[in-house]
């Protein structure tokens, strides 16, 4: 007869395997490059800006930018409490099975694989896009390149990993740094404009879909908190995501501000839309040639670290719901130490799931760009969106003993509330303008496979987790439950004379 914990389940701690990673590596700062990383402010300037204004004609698009950090940070404040607390590197699904149930954690977990892979593959799409369009040969062909690289630097040292993204992300914030300065120094018409963040700009058809596209430049911020089994301090996990918003959502907001003042608010968008307009690195060419031409190959960088961030996110929850046995515990299992550097196991699946999905768009011959980036990376957005709304659902209702002495209103009351209602706003917007997003025929209903997909992938967590609390007690017992404590899983100790 299995031995019961004090909660009436069959006691855990025998069916995890007991592998922990590599615990007081990240500083603060660490974990807010990852975060940064994640949502690549190359990649946003680029892409994200440009493509925004050409297809909403939102003339406001400085303001929605800070008014969706504002959302974002608030949101992301119950989630962080959360994350500190629970201290599971699946932050999502421990948050959830902590926080609202179970079950409920486990569907969060399978959410989550779902909409980080969606993003992290949707950026094969782009990367093989934009090398194919610049250097020529098929787009595959360079994803499969960047697959190979994000792979073998998955299963190396997490400091290997941060100090590339450091390199990337410190060259990526002085280009736009740049930018903004080339596009003062030369405004349309001669004076500085600040329609940008003129509220009434907001008045307009396109408003939502501007929401849902910023909401998406954000996304991969939450990051830090996949990284609490590994940060020096728990508690940084919070400043550095809440931080992470704050910068980002200064940084987005001035780059769409100049690139409306240099090419003019009202006229910003028939540019965006014209190919031939060079945005944004136009603009960079007005303080010398050798900075677009820097700005074009750090977008191609700023990709890369981009998937990395997001590779090593998945690994960790591939490798923490396989400690719980929620997984197959193999892909948790380490050769000969019960201490691993990198998640291994979590690496690899990853890796193998990216190259079918890629291997399986390049066989249909879609479109890199307009299918594989757009949809999965919507997909993505959608789903991490969905996720933090339950992380702040999830604040509100956990029990007094997760919340630690002295709980504090603001983080475990007011905040979740404000993020949840205002990120219900958002995700409403989202969903609503998901056909404009994908370029879809009006009344076209594909575009809302993807909240279905969502849906159906949450309800099947549910399934599993009911299927474990019937055939595999032990194991349901543990979920959410599986981090190592350090005198089942010591620390190494360096010592030195």
């Amino acid at each position: 007869m299995p031995e019961l914990s004090g909660a009436g389940w069959p006691a855990v701690s025998s069916t995890h395997v007991q592998v922990a990673l590599a615990r007081r590596t990240l500083t603060p700062f660490g974990l807010w490059v990852f975060g940064a990383a994640a949502s690549a402010p190359m990649v946003v300037l680029a892409g994200g800006i440009v493509a925004t204004y050409a297809t909403t004609r939102v003339t406001a698009l400085p303001l929605t930018f800070v008014l969706v950090a504002a959302t974002v940070a608030v949101l992301a404040v119950g989630y962080t409490a959360m994350a500190r607390q629970v201290g599971h590197p699946a932050a999502y699904y421990g948050i959830l099975a902590h926080g609202l149930g179970r079950g409920w954690g486990v569907a969060a977990g399978l959410v989550a694989l779902v909409a980080y892979n969606a993003i992290q593959t949707s950026l094969y799409g782009l990367f093989g896009a934009t090398l194919a369009a610049e250097l020529g040969g098929a787009w595959w062909v360079w994803a499969g390149l960047a697959l190979a690289a994000v792979g073998a630097l998955g299963v190396r040292a997490i400091m290997l990993s941060t100090r590339v993204l450091v390199a990337v992300l410190a060259l990526s914030l002085l280009i736009v740094a740049v930018f903004v300065v080339a596009a003062v120094g030369q405004p349309a018409g001669g004076e500085l404009s600040w329609q940008g963040f003129d509220a009434s700009g907001l008045a307009v058809s396109g408003v939502g879909g501007a929401v849902a596209l910023c909401v998406a430049a954000f996304m991969g911020v939450d990051a830090p908190g996949s990284l609490v089994e590994e940060a020096v301090d728990r508690r940084s996990i919070g400043r550095a995501t809440v931080a992470g918003v704050a910068v980002l959502g200064l940084v987005y907001a001035l780059a769409a501000w100049a690139m409306g003042v240099a090419v003019g608010p009202d006229t910003v968008a028939g540019a965006a839309a014209d190919p031939a307009s060079g945005l944004p690195f136009s603009i960079l060419a007005r303080v010398g040639g050798g900075w677009a031409a820097l700005a074009e190959v750090m977008l191609v960088f700023a990709i890369v670290t981009s998937m990395l961030a997001f590779h090593s996110v998945i690994a960790r929850y591939v490798f923490a719901m396989a400690r719980e046995g929620v997984l197959p515990a193999g892909l948790a299992r380490a050769s000969s130490a019960t201490r691993v550097s990198a998640p291994r196991g979590g690496s690899l699946a990853q890796t193998g799931v990216a190259a079918v999905v890629v291997g399986a768009f390049a066989v249909s011959g879609a479109d890199p760009m307009a299918v594989l980036f757009t949809w999965l990376s919507t997909l993505g957005a959608m789903g991490l969106l969905f996720l933090l709304l339950a992380a702040a659902v999830a604040a509100m209702t956990a029990p007094e003993r997760l919340r630690g002495p002295r709980p504090g209103v603001w983080e475990w009351r007011l905040a979740p509330a404000l993020g949840a209602l205002g990120g219900a706003v958002v995700l409403a917007a989202m969903v609503l303008n998901v056909g404009s997003l994908l370029g879809a025929a009006p009344g076209s209903p594909y575009p809302f496979l993807l909240p279905l997909i969502i849906c159906a992938t949450a309800a099947l967590g549910g399934a599993w987790a009911g299927h474990l609390r019937e055939y595999r007690p032990e194991v349901y017992a543990g979920i959410g439950r599986g981090t190592p404590k350090t005198h089942a899983v010591p620390d190494t100790v360096n010592v030195s004379i």
